[in-house]
Parts: C-alpha cells; sequence; structure tokens
C-alpha cells in the first residue's frame, strides 16, 4: 500500500491495526487511533555536528530500524542506493534524510531536514542540519525550536573547531540536553579508550556551556550499533542507546497560565462594529472581561470577544490562533503586544544580545539593518560590540565586526521601543532576525540577554 508503513501489522497500535484488517476501514477505530495520537507528547531535536560525522545516516538508520520507513521512501531507498553504487545489503541510510538532489550527489547535508516518526509513547520532529561551517546559519535555524540536541563525533577526528561551534550555538539557544554520538566506532575497531577519551575532551570543553544532562553513546550508524538496538561488538558499554535515551528526554512543559501574552499580527476593520486584532497566543489564558495592556503604549482595556472561524470563545488559551476584540477604541497596530496586567516583560529601544552573524559581509557597529521580532519590524543597529566569543577556548575576545559565523555580544539600539524578554525565560520574546535593508535577506539571528549579561557586568 502506497504510504503505508512497512512494518508488521503488530508492530502498528491495536485500533488501527484492527481498522486496517476490514476493506472498508472501521471510522470509529481510526478516530480512537487519532485521538490517542493527538495527546501524545511531541520532542523536537536535532543533529549536528562537523562533516562526515554520520549525521543523515544516524537519522535513516534510526527510521529505518524502528519501522518507521514507508513503503515508497523503502523502494525510493534501494533504487538510489543502487543508483549510487551500493546493493541491497549494504543501503545508503543517509539519503532517507538528504532530501535535496545536490545533497545526494555530493554526499553533504546543505539545507536543514526534517523527518517525522512516532514510537508508542512519543512523537519526534528531527531537524537535521548541515555540518559545514558556511551553513552555520542554517544550523541555528533548525535548532531554534528543538529541546534536545543530538552532538555527533567521528571517533576518527575527535571533538573539532565546528563541534565546538555547533555544542556553543546549541547553548546559546537555550538547549540543555545534550546527546553526543560518537559515531564510527567500526572504524576504530570499537576501542574503549577512544571513546573514553573523546569523552573526557568533550566534558572539559562543555563544562561552562550550561547543559543540564550531557549522554554519550558509542556508535556505528552505518550498522545500526546502539542506535535502535544494542552493539554486540562493544560489551564494554552498558548504556542506553540513542532511542532510549530520546524516549527518556523531559519535554518542557512550561507553559504559565496565569500571564497572558499575543503579538498582533494583523489588524482587521471591515466595517464600523468590528475592529479585531488577530495573532496567536503565544503563553496564558484569555478570556471575554479580562483586563489586558497594550504595549509598548501602555494603554489598559478590556477584552470585548474572542472571534475565530468557528465562532466566539469564552476560553482561549496558546497556542490558538484568535482575533480579540477590545472595549476602548485605541491606536492598536501589527507588532504590538496585549498582555495580562500580570505579565511585565520589558520595553525600551535598547538591549544586549548574542549575535550569530550569517552574511559574507560583516556586522559593523552604526550600519542600520532592520530588526524583525515577531511581527515588529524596527530599524536599528549595533551600537557597541561587548565580545566575540572564541568558539574554540570560549574565550571573550575584543572586536570591531563580526564576520561570517562568528558570534558575539552586542549592544543593539533600535529606533523606538519593543517588548522582549530574555531569550532563556522566553524564545519567542527573546529572539529577533537581522535583515539587510538593501538585499532584504537575513543576515543574522540573535538571543537577547539582557538581565543575564548586566549581572555578570558585560554591559
Amino acid at each position: 500500500m502506497m504510504g503505508q508503513p512497512a512494518v508488521a501489522e503488530s508492530q502498528l497500535k491495536l485500533p488501527l491495526a484492527r481498522a486496517l484488517e476490514r476493506d472498508v476501514p472501521d471510522i470509529e477505530y481510526i478516530n480512537d487511533y487519532l485521538v490517542e495520537n493527538e495527546r501524545t507528547e511531541l520532542l523536537k531535536f536535532l543533529t549536528c555536528g562537523s562533516v562526515d560525522d554520520g549525521k543523515s545516516t544516524l537519522i535513516g538508520r534510526l527510521l529505518y530500524d524502528s519501522n518507521k520507513v514507508y513503503e515508497d521512501h523503502l523502494n525510493a531507498l534501494i533504487r538510489d542506493s543502487r543508483r549510487l553504487g551500493h546493493n541491497s545489503d549494504d543501503l545508503e541510510f543517509a539519503l532517507l534524510a538528504d532530501g535535496l538532489k545536490a545533497e545526494q550527489e555530493q554526499g553533504i547535508t546543505i539545507d536543514v531536514a526534517y523527518r517525522y516518526f512516532a514510537t508508542s509513547s512519543r512523537k519526534y520532529i528531527i531537524a537535521d542540519c548541515p555540518g559545514h561551517s558556511q551553513y552555520t546559519k542554517n544550523m541555528a535555524t533548525g535548532a531554534s525550536n528543538c529541546e534536545l540536541a543530538v552532538i555527533l563525533i567521528d571517533a576518527q577526528n575527535g571533538v573539532l573547531d565546528q563541534t565546538r561551534r555547533h555544542s556553543l550555538i546549541v547553548s546559546l539557544l537555550g538547549i540543555s540536553q545534550v546527546v553526543v554520538a560518537i559515531n564510527k566506532m567500526d572504524l576504530v575497531d570499537y576501542n574503549e579508550r577512544i571513546y573514553e577519551r573523546i569523552r573526557e575532551e568533550y566534558l572539559d570543553f562543555s563544562k561552562d556551556l550550561g547543559f543540564a544532562q550531557t549522554s554519550f553513546v558509542p556508535v556505528a550508524a552505518k550498522f545500526g550499533e546502539n542506535v535502535v538496538h544494542h552493539s554486540t561488538n562493544m560489551d564494554w558499554y552498558a548504556g542506553d542507546t540513542i532511542i532510549e535515551l530520546l524516549e527518556q528526554a523531559p519535554v518542557r512543559a512550561d507553559q504559565r497560565f496565569d500571564q497572558f501574552c499575543m503579538t498582533v499580527q494583523r489588524v482587521h476593520h471591515p466595517s464600523e462594529d468590528f475592529r479585531g486584532y488577530s495573532g496567536t497566543i503565544t503563553k496564558g489564558v484569555l478570556r471575554p472581561g479580562d483586563r489586558v495592556v497594550v504595549l509598548p503604549s501602555g494603554h489598559e482595556t478590556h477584552v470585548e470577544r474572542i472571534v475565530t472561524m468557528d465562532g466566539d470563545l469564552e476560553t482561549s488559551f496558546a497556542p490558538q490562533a484568535v482575533t480579540v476584540m477590545v472595549s476602548d477604541k485605541l491606536s492598536i497596530n501589527r507588532g504590538d503586544t496585549l498582555v495580562s496586567p500580570s505579565y511585565t516583560p520589558r520595553v525600551s529601544d535598547v538591549f544586549l544580545a548574542n549575535v550569530v552573524w550569517m552574511a559574507e559581509k560583516p556586522l559593523v557597529a552604526k550600519k542600520t539593518y532592520l530588526f524583525k521580532m515577531g511581527a515588529r519590524q524596527v530599524t536599528g543597529q549595533v551600537s557597541e560590540f561587548v565580545h566575540r566569543l572564541n568558539v574554540n577556548t570560549q574565550a571573550h575576545e575584543s572586536c570591531e565586526q563580526l564576520d561570517a559565523n562568528e558570534i558575539g555580544l552586542a549592544r543593539i539600539q533600535l529606533q523606538r521601543p519593543v517588548v522582549f524578554e530574555d531569550y532563556v525565560d522566553d524564545r519567542t520574546m527573546g529572539s529577533f532576525i537581522v535583515i539587510d535593508r538593501i538585499s532584504n535577506e537575513t543576515v543574522g539571528a540573535g538571543m537577547i540577554c539582557d538581565h543575564a549579561a548586566t549581572e555578570t557586568g558585560a554591559a
């Protein structure tokens, strides 16, 4: 069956398996399956590392050994593997993740490839990030919404500059759970001493990165060893496989219901009787009659109606997309933020932020760029550089500019106030992108760290 996972019926969830036994699927069983699937928690994670560390192969093997490859994908894998000179017993599992033709031909990952699969207890979204330094911006994009990072290290090469760079970006992006997969152990004769040496080297490098949990797994991704199934060639390793660590990883549940926040993405005014403000609720609960404050103006009003395509709501909550009508005729524009009175994010035209620079032309102070924060786009500039981060030593170095793929702490001066929080407290309110005004290209990404930087004396 086209699009049906190539697995035995016994491996399917019972309600769906029973439905598929019939010539006409039983809607009741399928609905039960869909409801159960909807309630299953979701973990978003990324894979990253240096070039040729085996990221795409690891993901392909993870999908294949978990029986999550669809029949049409499996047939394409066999066909493309043969085209590249492999036989049916030596499949090129990286092809399951590398979707672009240029990636398959060159054997590298260029863009972020997203893959989806589920087990009986959890759903997953995988972001396979490129290893080449010129695609660091793609890696930062892929990491921005993830809760866990799988960092691959080639056992033959150990910890490299790109490993350090990716680990530093992972840390800056607020990912506190890291699984270090020391891959290609088959090419070093499954040597435990090499594994332990790389493990100690990485721990020494990452001790100040703030990871809450760092796990290590010796892996031979090409043969699926310690990916889903335990390796018989590394009986000296008694820890968990990659899939077991993913199954156990805590999923962030930091939703606060006492602090409402929604940024206005569009203003609707089809008639004199209707003026609504549309957006996606990012935190909290909203009900008709609730007081809300409009930021950055600070004006206060009450909610009259919460409108959706399916009718008015008596209660709305994150991450619903709604249109809010308020009781007063206020000047509320796209990019303004509606919050509950108890929620007091910062409002300012100046803040400190870690910036990942992505363009060939360097980031220089006093040059004007566009800073996009949510739905608000504001003109601004770097007023000064506090320091540049050395990705190898984590040392803070003085600088006058940031070159491509460099990371630095900078003071940002905007032309008008914006609403924000520190990135570690709120990824949505604490992030922004930098846009070149001439080319309209995204040239940088930033994570606000105003409070943390001030407390440590960086200001």
